[in-house]
């Protein structure tokens, strides 16, 4: 068996142990070092088990993962998030759709602190899903608007997604939490004019909550208060050169703190929860980082990723060409992995091909962060449509499916803008100091 082939024996036997349920860390690092032990022997198999972690984890720009990791669950259990709704609802709640576009608005801006898409399902969905059902909402526009909003999360900044596609492709990570922010509010803009759309030719869908007062409104206002302070802050320290993405991450976790005094929201069995899960999902990541760089070294020793590149470069797609032939790879292997998964999987083979068409690292990382958006809410795996299920046990899945399908739609027109006008993803980081 040549080099080649033992690495497309490895990719097929990765594939296999992911779709059998192996873990994506444990699948990517366990072919990788018997692929290394097949090729190189046993001493360079040990040798890289221990290097690559080495090499890999002390990367000071990896402390911005468990720090804002850290920051949204701080916010998680803080209670912050039924104040953001109930804020946004006064001003918003009485037009068609009201309840949803709420949702939707509730969902970019809790996962502009948070960053997590499954975080931000399982909080607002608890708090919005029995309002909508109270209000008589259509359950298939609710689960389905909860569920697509809930992607937000990882796409408006500061966003986990967005920093490790910046420490694998040694992107600057300030940069692409910038560069997310007009496509997170196009997408926020789409979403809400899909629901206001669909509740105006048909009322029954979403029908008008109730019209808040000045006075409700006015105090709504001081609910909204910390969430967009906190988001201000982090991002306006960054795009004002004031902070690195790290220390902002640290500045966020302190200002989380902040908000919480006045309230007393944080006591200790909250602040106890939200740092074992930091640690639970702090580890999780770093094993996905370490076992894709394993991996990663396997397809260098056998130059599969050349062989890949070099072919991909020869079909002489160009730029729309390749950027819709990763529309249809993604779309596979959302099907299969998660968005980690997914990262790890394509970012080595494709990259050169980017930076090879000419194709700007940051504004692709915004391409890559919203296809991985879609992968969130499409069959089979639809990590978001999974939680939206548990909030909402007795909407059938395929409800929930067909609720997020407009919604996609709707993602898509948004890959086609961006592909158009590249500038909705590179004018903000042009203009950082």
């Amino acid at each position: 068996m040549t080099v080649t082939l033992i690495g497309v024996a490895s990719v097929v036997l990765l594939l296999s142990l992911l779709l059998i349920g192996v873990p994506i860390a444990f699948a990517m690092g366990g072919v990788g070092l018997l692929g290394i032990l097949v090729l190189e022997g046993p001493a360079a198999a040990l040798a890289q088990a221990a290097l690559v972690p080495w090499d890999e984890s002390r990367s000071f720009v990896l402390v911005t993962i468990p720090l804002f990791v850290l920051m949204g669950q701080l916010v998680f259990h803080t209670g912050l998030a039924t104040e953001l709704y109930d804020g946004l609802r006064a001003w918003i709640g009485w037009v068609p759709g009201g309840m949803a576009i709420t949702s939707v608005l509730a969902c970019g801006t809790f996962g502009a602190v948070t960053g997590s898409s499954i975080a931000t399902v399982a909080t607002m969905g608890a708090i919005v899903m029995p309002e909508m059902e109270r209000f008589g909402y259509d359950r298939r526009l609710a689960t389905g608007a909860l569920a697509a909003s809930g992607t937000l999360g990882i796409l408006i900044p500061p966003s986990v997604i967005f920093i490790f596609y910046g420490v694998m492709t040694e992107t600057s990570i300030g940069a692409l939490f910038i560069a997310g922010i007009i496509p997170g509010i196009l997408t926020a803009t789409m979403f809400s004019a899909i629901i206001y759309i669909r509740c105006i030719l048909k009322p029954e869908l979403g029908p008008p909550g109730p019209v808040g007062s000045w006075p409700e409104r006015i105090d709504a206002l001081k609910r909204l208060g910390p969430i967009l302070g906190l988001f201000a802050l982090v991002i306006g320290g960054i795009y004002g050169g004031v902070f690195t993405p790290t220390e902002a991450a640290g500045v966020g976790c302190s200002g989380v703190l902040v908000a919480a005094l006045p309230g007393r929201r944080l006591n200790f069995g909250a602040a106890r929860k939200a740092l074992s899960d930091t640690v639970l999902i702090s580890v999780m990541l770093f094993a996905i980082i370490v076992g894709g760089y394993v991996f990663a070294r396997l397809m260098a020793i056998t130059g599969l990723t050349e062989s890949i590149v070099e072919m991909l470069v020869g079909l002489e797609l160009g730029r729309g060409g390749f950027l819709f032939l990763l529309v249809l790879l993604y779309l596979v292997l959302g099907a299969m992995l998660d968005v980690f998964g997914m990262l790890v999987l394509s970012i080595p083979f494709v990259m050169p091909v980017v930076l090879a068409l000419g194709i700007d690292p940051v504004w692709f990382g915004v391409f890559v962060v919203i296809m991985a958006e879609v992968a969130l809410v499409t069959p089979p795996i639809g990590a978001n449509v999974f939680v939206m299920r548990r909030i909402a046990p007795d909407v059938p899945m395929e409800d929930i499916f067909r609720g997020v399908a407009p919604f996609v739609l709707g993602e898509f027109v948004v890959i086609l803008l961006l592909v158009l006008f590249p500038a909705l993803a590179l004018w903000l980081p042009s203009m950082m100091p």
